[in-house]
């Protein structure tokens, strides 16, 4: 048994593909429509994903509640890259703070010997950034 995809809502579906695109390397599937719904999704790969590898959903919709994003609540908290180095991490960081995302702790070596970060990014979605 794996895991084969994750999904998030978000209000602005092409911004988030794009943030995506621009700071993980993710590549979009061609978006998806249900025009009873109005839900519209795209599917979202990492680096040089192989079959088997877990996928992101972006999915948007009318009527969404967008209730306070705390980052400490019960269910989802965060999705996880890892990058591969020290350096990756450090210099991925420095790139979103630059561009103006809030960075909430890190880089770091955490207690449990993960060498990270955690950024808002887009739309308050938290995300940790792993050696």
């Amino acid at each position: 048994m794996r895991i084969e995809h994750v999904a998030v809502y978000v209000n602005d579906l092409e911004g988030a593909r794009g943030f995506f695109e621009t700071y993980f390397g993710a590549t979009a599937t061609s978006a998806y429509h249900n025009p009873n719904t109005g839900l519209r999704t795209h599917f979202l790969t990492f680096g040089s994903a192989t079959e088997g590898e877990a996928r992101l959903e972006i999915m948007t919709r009318p009527g969404l509640d967008d209730p306070s994003k705390s980052t400490m609540r019960t269910g989802y908290t965060h999705l996880a890259f890892t990058l591969g180095s020290h350096e990756a991490v450090d210099e991925l960081t420095a790139r979103l703070a630059a561009d103006g995302y809030e960075v909430l702790s890190g880089p770091r070596t955490t207690g449990d010997g993960y060498y990270e970060s955690s950024v808002l990014g887009f739309e308050n979605i938290n995300i940790e950034i792993t050696a």
